[in-house]
């Protein structure tokens, strides 16, 4: 294949397809296409702010749309997922179990996700948890009662929470399904019987090469020094440049950047698509802090200009645009981002405040757009009242009210 140059425009229609976010989908979600999304992105992180619907379930709804969020925790309870530490906590293919594994058996790698001092010093409560279960069979964290009198947040666990996670992380746990959101933990060999490290574990070189070549097929195309964050790959890693010269990637270039992008022979062809403008991104949604296409904060720059930092942690008086703000996405730009929040029981999604992006163009079509999407997602959450407090610009906010009660009279 000869090097190809795209645009930045025709760079990002690639990653939206790649991403399943370049068209509206057009057939009704089946169970079998949360399987597939998940493949297709490799993996979907975990969050359990629920402000609006928990991000999983968010990131999974911009690509298919309304669909029964129960259907993905049948799938980690029928084995078809299974969770650890991917990007971050994350379900995960379980054919990908393997690629993992060498993590889990070297968990003093992991950083804060495990603790040494904790295995050692808290030996005997630790195999107390393991032996409940092993007896007793599966358990929540919440089956325990707390007993120091503490409470907060996860660096106040109660101790059973805690080794429950050593454990999780060093793969003796394994989430065997979730109850009300919360993880259910059993035994390794009783989720995964017929795991056998010496049989099944990939070699650690192997386990490199695939990382990356996961990677930049999910991307679409990627940049060097986009890979290692998207798996949370640590040194040493493979140079995509050595998977060029065995023709396991294909090397191409974005005009203005002066590094090449990879691209993964799967989509060759669609790439050349991008490069002859023959991709069109007609999809407009709402998104996830912690979907693919904007967690990592230096892509999303370098992809759609567009600076994006999740403020939930940042302390109230300091946050520019709020909470929990979710990036819209306009047919292949990324035009601004929403503060909502899901008033269930009135049954009212709040948008308190709608922040587009310099430079964009307000025309009729576009506020249709973004209407819809923003209806099309209130709908889902089982709020159709979509009330605006705030935007930026100031006179965007009666516009786009104006919009969503056309948009909700519109719905089906």
């Amino acid at each position: 294949m000869t090097e190809l140059t795209l645009t930045v425009a025709a760079a990002r229609a690639l990653h939206l397809a790649a991403q399943g976010l370049l068209q509206p989908r057009r057939k009704k979600a089946q169970k079998a296409d949360v399987l597939d999304t998940i493949r297709q992105m490799a993996m979907l992180q975990i969050d359990t702010i629920h402000v609006v619907a928990r991000s999983p379930y968010l990131v999974l709804w911009s690509r298919l749309g309304d669909y029964p969020p129960a259907w993905l925790e049948q799938l980690l309870e029928e084995g078809a997922l299974f969770e650890y530490w991917a990007h971050e906590a994350c379900f995960v293919p379980i054919e990908d179990y393997g690629l993992y594994r060498h993590r889990m058996l070297d968990p003093a790698a992991m950083g804060w996700k495990y603790s040494e001092t904790w295995m050692r010093e808290r030996r005997a409560d630790v195999d107390a948890v393991l032996d409940h279960i092993r007896r007793h069979g599966p358990v929540k964290s919440s089956d325990f009662e707390r007993q120091d009198g503490q409470g907060g947040g996860w660096w106040q666990w109660k101790p059973e929470k805690r080794s429950l996670e050593v454990l999780f992380t060093a793969g003796q746990l394994m989430i065997a399904r979730r109850h009300n959101f919360q993880r259910v933990y059993d035994l390794a060999e009783r989720v995964l019987p017929d795991w056998d490290d010496k049989r099944h574990m990939p070699a650690m070189d192997d386990v490199r090469r695939t990382f990356v070549l996961k990677t930049v097929k999910s991307l679409g195309l990627a940049r060097a020094s986009w890979i290692a964050d998207y798996f949370r790959t640590k040194p040493p890693r493979l140079d995509p440049e050595a998977l060029v010269a065995e023709g396991a990637l294909l090397r191409a270039r974005v005009q203005g950047w002066d590094d090449p992008v990879y691209i993964h022979p799967d989509l060759a062809d669609l790439a050349a698509g991008a490069a002859q403008g023959g991709l069109a991104a007609t999809a407009t949604t709402i998104l996830s802090p912690f979907d693919p296409v904007v967690w990592d904060r230096r892509r999303a720059l370098d992809l759609f200009d567009f600076d994006y930092r999740l403020e939930c942690y940042t302390p109230a008086e300091k946050r520019r645009y709020g909470y929990f703000t979710l990036p819209i996405l306009r047919r292949g730009a990324l035009v601004g981002r929403v503060d909502a929040k899901a008033h269930r029981r009135e049954q009212v999604f709040e948008l308190k405040s709608v922040a587009l992006e310099p430079g964009v163009k307000v025309s009729d079509r576009f506020v249709r757009d973004v209407a819809g999407a923003l209806q099309r997602c209130a709908n889902w959450h089982g709020c159709p009242q979509v009330r605006v407090a705030a935007s930026e610009p100031a006179a965007f906010a009666a516009v786009l009210q104006a919009a969503l009660s056309t948009a909700a009279q519109e719905a089906p």
